[in-house]
């Protein structure tokens, strides 16, 4: 079923309002992963607002779907849309990376309500998204698995390896979302360590391969509706994207990759989230 006017113009506001918290979490004058948490923004709106299956009243709920953040330094946008569909109050968005806060730099199961796994190392969250995948269908629960990765973070070896495991085991449980947003911590990622080309290789290892824009609601959703019905393999969703999407001066741009805004810089993107 498409999405209707109404859901998508929600949608806008909810992806408007994680990007706000994410530049209000990183402030001026202080390093923060502005453009890779801001480039899957509009990705975890339609997936925490529309196609998962999740309770914040109860965030260990056994039939809830897992989401594995496995480019984890994108925390930043996580933690807004756990906050913005009520896993934990506003006041701990100001304490981003205090001693004793529950939000630290990268995402941590054992403190923060709604995270899954603690990630961060980067190349690792794939395989676990295997092993709650193969969790699911051992114990006959009919939850899916999504893991959001980066373009950049597929340089590891170990996301290989997790990709041929969920093809032999035939993990169609397990949707990995690629954020292709073309730029890493230095620079473009064909300048830098190139993973491209990503069908071919993804196809090659026997997954169902899905292109799509991942700044365009509409289109996010019928990829992931197509991997929903995907039997006897896992799907891939590469998601066209922009790294620093929603922030002009930040698009495209290593820089802000884990850059410092200047306090104008950031007067100026909080201008344009309201």
């Amino acid at each position: 079923m498409q999405l209707t006017e109404k859901q998508i113009k929600d949608f806008e506001q909810i992806a408007k309002n994680i990007r706000r918290k994410i530049i209000t979490m990183i402030g001026p004058d202080n390093p923060g992963h502005l453009g890779g948490s801001c480039s899957i923004a509009d990705i975890l709106t339609v997936l925490y607002f529309h196609r998962m299956r999740h309770k914040p009243s109860d965030p260990k709920w056994p039939g809830r779907d897992r989401f594995i953040l496995s480019k984890g330094h994108a925390a930043l946008g996580l933690y807004s849309v756990l906050n913005e569909c009520g896993y934990f109050p506003d006041s701990e968005l100001i304490n981003i990376k205090h001693l004793g806060a529950i939000l630290q730099g990268h995402p941590d199961m054992l403190k923060v309500p709604g995270v899954e796994a603690n990630t961060g190392s980067l190349g690792q969250g794939l395989s676990i998204s295997c092993g709650i995948a193969m969790a699911g269908k051992l114990d006959k629960l009919n939850y899916r698995v999504y893991c959001i990765m980066g373009d950049g973070e597929i340089a590891e070896g170990q996301i290989w390896e997790a990709s041929m495991a969920a093809s032999y085991y035939k993990l169609d449980n397990l949707t990995a979302i690629l954020d292709k947003n073309k730029v890493m911590a230095t620079g473009p990622v064909t300048e830098r360590y190139d993973t491209n080309p990503h069908k071919e290789k993804w196809l090659a290892n026997n997954w169902s391969v899905i292109e799509t824009c991942g700044h365009n609601f509409t289109d996010i959703d019928n990829a992931l509706e197509q991997a929903s019905t995907t039997k006897g393999k896992p799907t891939l969703i590469i998601a066209d994207t922009v790294k620093g999407k929603g922030i002009p001066f930040a698009e495209g741009k290593a820089a802000f990759h884990n850059g410092i805004m200047t306090s104008e810089q950031y007067h100026e993107a909080l201008d344009l989230l309201k």
